[in-house]
């Protein structure tokens, strides 16, 4: 995989992954976080053009690099901690809100997301490119069905709490004091209706503007830091 942007190469080069090769511009191979974490791998020079090949994007300010595949998470692991945090995606198909996602969760400490293998963007440098390198540390786990996941995470005592506009909670007011799974669904049609009813209870962030909703990622941030600002009360 070739990752691509200062943020995900950086990232890759502190996270688990291998990185077997480094490209960068003339200014770019001048700059002291490179050096410092490229340590003894060679790196290649490359001009603008030679990186947008690579990169198969011109986004690349000036550094790309080689590495191994994303290695995705045990989806049950994610479950163990007694105050364990995942943040479940039902079908987010843009790899650019799946990247903004994974920046949410991994900021805001959360044990690990998760995603389904089929019907769902996945890691690749787009989102790595999006994530701002949080994919990196953030561990991500697929699985075959979603709400075989969230009947499995509720049988490891977790609740289980999906986003819905029209929720029949307020987002702040659960108690989400032990294990908590969020879900979320993709914009414009949300979760769908048999994960929807799978999941304990519904919550719904106030809408007092003109707009019809707030971007998933966005919302997604406000639902994930109102888990931690609960726990923080408690």
């Amino acid at each position: 995989m070739i990752l691509y942007g200062r943020n995900p190469v950086r990232e890759a080069l502190r996270g688990p992954r291998t990185v077997s090769r480094i490209w960068a511009t003339q200014a770019a191979e001048k700059e002291p976080w490179l050096r410092e974490l490229a340590g003894g791998l060679k790196i290649n020079r490359a001009n603008t053009d030679e990186l947008a090949s690579l990169a198969a994007t011109p986004d690349h300010q000036g550094v790309a690099a080689e590495v191994s595949d994303y290695a995705y998470a045990d989806p049950k692991a994610l479950l163990r901690p007694d105050d364990a945090l995942v943040l479940v995606l039902d079908e987010i198909q843009d790899p650019h809100n799946l990247g903004a996602l994974a920046r949410v969760a991994e900021s805001a400490g959360a044990t690990g997301m998760v995603i389904a293998d089929r019907r769902s963007a996945e890691v690749t440098p787009t989102v790595c490119k999006s994530s701002a390198g949080a994919v990196e540390h953030l561990k991500i786990a697929r699985v075959g069905n979603i709400s075989d996941y969230l009947i499995a995470a509720k049988e490891a005592d977790a609740w289980v709490y999906g986003a819905a506009a029209d929720g029949d909670m307020a987002y702040d007011e659960p108690d989400y004091k032990g294990k908590v799974v969020m879900v979320v669904g993709s914009e414009g049609k949300g979760m769908r209706p048999k994960v929807a009813k799978t999941c304990d209870a519904l919550v719904s962030i106030p809408q007092r503007g003109q707009i019809e909703s707030l971007n998933v990622s966005t919302a997604t941030a406000v639902l994930i830091y109102a888990v931690l600002q609960s726990r923080d009360r408690s």
